[in-house]
């Protein structure tokens, strides 16, 4: 989709059309840009712009935070719709898919009028635009939809197109060149496609299998199926969110923990997994990131989770905390048998629901809110968020006077 955020808000309020327009957070608080629009793209701003910057390139913009709810919901629209082309459908995120159309077009001119069909009706239908790459392989197609953004279209048809496409192009065009990446080549003299093409054994040795991969995909090499979504392949299962100001208070900490915990347990609950390790991640003040782990442990619930991560921060240094955040890996489904054994938490357990009323109770006395009342609340990113400010401020109250 063409900056999907922001073009699902353009078309709810047209005020908005041809406004620079950045989804995300407001200048105001500590976060990021999610998406803007594509007037906004002109100031130089971009997805995961820290939104201090964005506001320095564009004071003038519209600032909006982004409704995830909203955005899910024309999600699944749109995807119903690529979905009844393709005989698999791998979904990237909310606004993108790879469609293996092989069998339903059954020739490039088929796959061209399938592409069009679903422009023409992710426009008549849900009044948004798309832009679709039509090409012999999964990287080569996400090149093409690229190319031509937005409301575009383009074709590569084969690995000789796709290498005279991007052969001087800067490595950052192949999809697994990220920023990181990126500095390392370029620290090595390699910058575009066709230095990767020359220096193959220089990209293998600097970055291993990863460089195995690019040099491959440098040469237009990629055989990878289109496969659906599993949640049981996932690798984790994780919440985090940034506190507006620093915090010191690790007993504040805590409580926001346990808002995580409960946070990742709903994730890991929708899908069907449940965690047998977890990890606590952390960001002080000067931007120093931490994590600390464990595994086996039962995380079979809320409490269980917020005790293994409360446990996990009494191990940290205590300084100023920026960022905070929880998450489950060493995934296993829910039905899987041993989970059934006694020795494992059972969320709705009557032992398991007094401990999280105490929990609730001690809570809604120390900050004055209804989180008993509100949990299905709390799982919306901006709720979550808001709640964790106002108790940020609740603690700090006195100082900040």
């Amino acid at each position: 989709m063409d900056a999907f955020y922001a073009s699902v808000e353009v078309r709810d309020d047209p005020s908005l059309r041809g406004k620079p327009l950045m989804i995300g957070s407001l200048p105001n608080e500590r976060g990021v840009i999610a998406t803007c629009s594509y007037e906004a793209r002109k100031y130089g701003i971009r997805s995961g712009m820290n939104v201090k910057e964005a506001y320095r390139l564009c004071p003038n913009g519209i600032y909006m935070r982004p409704n995830f709810d909203k955005y899910k919901a024309v999600s699944a629209q749109l995807h119903a719709i690529w979905d009844a082309y393709a005989s698999v459908s791998e979904a990237i995120a909310l606004d993108e898919a790879y469609l293996d159309v092989t069998e339903k077009a059954g020739t490039w001119d088929g796959a061209r009028e399938i592409a069009h069909a679903i422009k023409r009706r992710t426009w008549e239908e849900l009044h948004l635009t798309c832009s679709i790459g039509v090409a012999y392989s999964k990287t080569a197609a996400k090149t093409a939809s690229e190319e031509k953004k937005p409301d575009g279209y383009f074709e590569i048809l084969s690995p000789e197109e796709f290498v005279n496409l991007i052969i001087d192009r800067d490595v950052k065009v192949l999809y697994l060149v990220g920023n990181s990446t990126a500095e390392k080549l370029y620290a090595s003299g390699i910058h575009t496609v066709r230095d990767i093409q020359q220096r193959q054994e220089d990209v293998i040795r600097l970055l291993g299998k990863q460089g195995q991969w690019i040099t491959r995909i440098a040469l237009g090499d990629d055989n990878r199926k289109v496969e659906p979504y599993r949640p049981e392949e996932a690798k984790s299962v994780g919440r985090e969110l940034t506190f507006q100001k620093d915090v010191e208070d690790f007993e504040l900490l805590k409580d926001v923990l346990f808002l995580l915990a409960l946070n990742v347990k709903n994730r890991a609950k929708r899908v069907g997994l449940r965690g047998r390790g977890i990890t606590l991640k952390l960001t002080y003040a000067d931007m120093k990131s931490i994590t600390r782990s464990r595994s086996p442990v039962a995380c079979d619930s809320a409490i269980a989770i917020w005790r293994e991560a409360i446990d996990l921060l009494s191990g940290v240094e205590k300084r100023s905390i920026r960022l905070i955040g929880i998450s489950l890996y060493n995934l296993i489904a829910e039905e899987e048998p041993q989970l059934r054994m006694k020795e494992f938490d059972d969320e709705k357990s009557p032992e398991q629901e007094e401990k999280t009323k105490r929990v609730f109770a001690a809570l809604e006395e120390r900050y004055h809110l209804d989180f008993a009342g509100h949990v299905e609340e709390l799982y919306r990113t901006e709720t979550l968020h808001k709640t964790a400010e106002y108790m940020r401020k609740h603690c700090y109250a006195k100082e900040e006077k």
